[in-house]
């Protein structure tokens, strides 16, 4: 008797990537030998550390700086690339070279992995992702190098260099500073590279490559999700760097004591690195609550899709928003940039909020009553740090117990893959259109 074939779902592939990965790379990071002190950390830290890294978040337990040695350093940053391009993309790559053929599931997964529209030519695809990524951290510790040249000898000034760029890049926030980059408030390099590789980074890989091709005359057209990532994403720097000038730059507690050019640069550089990176040139501990407020709805939105961050995605905001309009104006159809955008889509995408922001009560509760002396808006700002794949911190995750560390952990985690892509794992079978049509019904709402 024909045993019936069970539906293994691409997601649940690209789940047990990173989970492994998380699980091999946080055991390493608890050994002696890549610390500095010849100890070793607790497993519930190496584990966080290489979820952070994996999941491309930069919240940590420990100052990475003065905790781990050269060996545990290169091992994040090896988890920090492998996160940020994808750990099935990368593999893909790996047996590209070998066979120069994957299997159609393979490919699958691929698509799935870095939210390529398609299966067609995806091993070209892939190639080109991994090129571009690797040419962009290039340029990148190419520029950070006459930087940290200035403090550091030769091969520590190009380690510090191709460090950072990969962490920028790949959106991890990961610094191997002890106070971040709040000593280099002052650089004009910093403030303009690394903020220059998160939104690169942030913009997704088929945005990319769809921008290079259209500018080599490649591409006829802007497709409409590169549209609406890169209008969302502008738009939100301008926004959030004019208003955090304006909310601190008389708080002494951060960049009040700044001058001038340095608020300007401040605000710039957390506008953009609040979203999705986790790096700060200045203290956060001290901001304001609206402030607060304006970050963790930031890191909420987070970077757009297929790229190396977390969150909602740009796309996700600015096709609700697109949605609403279209309900106000009493339209039939969401248009934009020439195009009818499916009911569908917007469907998802009510779908995605909506399942974020019942996950974000539902632990958020759970951490009150973990954390009963901890402010909720500090609690609020590290969970949605955590599954907005942000990284910026009030310097509290140290001080939680280990069951919210591990709920931070699950956070990243799912911040990381994507709240639809659990779902879709714990889906085990195709979706199949139903036997019987019922009649239709309105439901007052409103």
């Amino acid at each position: 008797m024909l045993k019936k074939k069970v539906y293994f779902s691409p997601y649940i592939t690209i789940l047990m990537s990173f989970f492994i990965a998380i699980l091999i790379g946080g055991g390493i990071l608890s050994l002696p030998f890549v610390t500095l002190n010849g100890k070793g950390t607790d497993l519930i830290e190496g584990i966080f550390t290489a979820t952070s890294a994996v999941c491309v978040t930069g919240l940590t337990v420990n100052d990475v700086s003065t905790t781990y040695n050269l060996i545990g350093k290169t091992i994040i940053l090896v988890l920090i690339q492998l996160g940020g391009i994808g750990l099935i993309t990368f593999s893909s790559l790996l047996i590209l070279l070998i066979s120069k053929e994957i299997s159609y599931y393979t490919k699958k997964v691929v698509q799935e992995d870095i939210n390529a529209e398609t299966v067609f030519n995806i091993q070209k695809y892939i190639k080109k992702v991994i090129v571009t990524v690797l040419l962009i951290e290039l340029i990148g510790a190419a520029v950070l190098f006459f930087e940290f040249i200035k403090k550091f000898k030769f091969l520590k000034a190009i380690y510090y260099s191709v460090f950072h760029s990969v962490s920028a890049f790949c959106n991890a926030g990961f610094s191997l500073f002890s106070d971040n980059l709040e000593s280099f408030k002052g650089s004009m390099i910093i403030n303009t590279v690394i903020p220059i590789l998160i939104m690169v980074g942030g913009l997704g890989f088929s945005t990319i490559i769809n921008v290079y091709k259209y500018l080599r005359k490649e591409d006829k057209r802007i497709t409409t999700t590169s549209k609406i990532t890169l209008k969302v994403t502008l738009g939100f720097v301008v926004f959030g760097a004019f208003f955090i000038f304006i909310f601190e730059h008389a708080n002494v507690k951060t960049i009040g004591n700044y001058t001038f050019i340095e608020k300007i640069g401040a605000a710039f550089f957390q506008s953009v690195t609040t979203r999705t990176a986790g790096f700060n040139t200045m203290p956060l501990a001290g901001m304001k609550e609206i402030t607060v407020l304006l970050f963790i709805f930031f890191m909420f939105i987070g970077a757009s899709p297929g790229s190396t961050g977390g969150g909602i995605k740009t796309t996700t905001f600015g096709l609700i928003v697109l949605g609403v309009i279209t309900i106000i104006k009493n339209k039939e159809y969401i248009e934009y940039n020439g195009r009818k955008i499916s009911w569908t889509n917007f469907n998802r995408a009510i779908s995605i909020v909506f399942i974020s922001v019942c996950y974000i009560v539902t632990i958020l509760f759970l951490l009150i009553l973990l954390e009963p002396d901890v402010n909720v808006i500090n609690l609020l700002f590290e969970l949605v740090s955590a599954f907005g794949t942000a990284g910026v911190t009030r310097n509290l995750t140290p001080y939680l117990g280990n069951m919210s560390k591990i709920l931070l952990i699950v956070t990243m985690f799912i911040g990381r893959v994507g709240p639809l892509t659990i779902v879709s794992a714990l889906s085990l079978k195709k979706i199949k259109s139903g036997k019987h049509k019922y009649p239709e019904e309105n439901i007052l709402i409103g």
